[in-house]
């Protein structure tokens, strides 16, 4: 059975954008300048890798595109950004306070549409596949000193963020 099999066409964005937006409020949990940059790569690093650390997961490898369709996963990634873009928008979402309070929301809906249809396997795995994004960003680059020297390795801006997605989801995640 496939994925658009299972969730509706609303419930499949919603599952594949909201790890993305996890690593976005992440990356944004406290302002890191050209760590920014490390966080935000990270975070589409550890999207994509869900398909190699979860292969038998029919939710996270129906979400993810597949390697070799490198053209179509593009224009389906343009889609999804634009559309991303627009929902927000139209949600009023115009702040980095706003965008983390949609992604809390977001995370609550996830955690009960997979309780609702996924196997407890599937939405383990989900879960812990999102908060390894969260926690790949956050440890990504240093926040505060200069030029990459001082600061600590993950902000306490970052751990809130954290600990509010883990408990949305209602995963007990923990930001090491």
């Amino acid at each position: 059975m496939s994925i658009e099999d299972r969730f509706t066409e609303d419930e499949i964005f919603l599952l594949t954008n909201t790890p993305t937006l996890i690593g976005t409020v992440m990356a944004f949990a406290e302002g890191s300048g050209l760590g920014t940059i490390k966080e935000m790569f990270a975070s589409s690093k550890s999207f994509l890798n869900g398909i190699k650390e979860y292969p038998n997961n029919e939710i996270i490898t129906g979400i993810l595109p597949t390697i070799g369709e490198f053209k179509e996963a593009m224009g389906k990634a343009k889609e999804m950004r634009e559309k991303s873009m627009a929902r927000l928008k139209e949600k009023g979402v115009n702040s980095s306070e706003k965008l983390r309070e949609q992604l809390i929301a977001d995370s609550q809906a996830v955690a009960k549409l997979l309780d609702e249809k996924a196997s407890a396997e599937e939405a383990s795995e989900y879960k812990e596949w999102s908060m390894r994004i969260a926690e790949n960003v956050a440890k990504a680059a240093k926040e505060g000193g200069f030029l990459g020297f001082g600061g600590t390795q993950v902000s306490d801006g970052e751990v809130e963020a954290f600990a509010q997605i883990a408990e949305a989801l209602g995963t007990s995640s923990h930001l090491a």
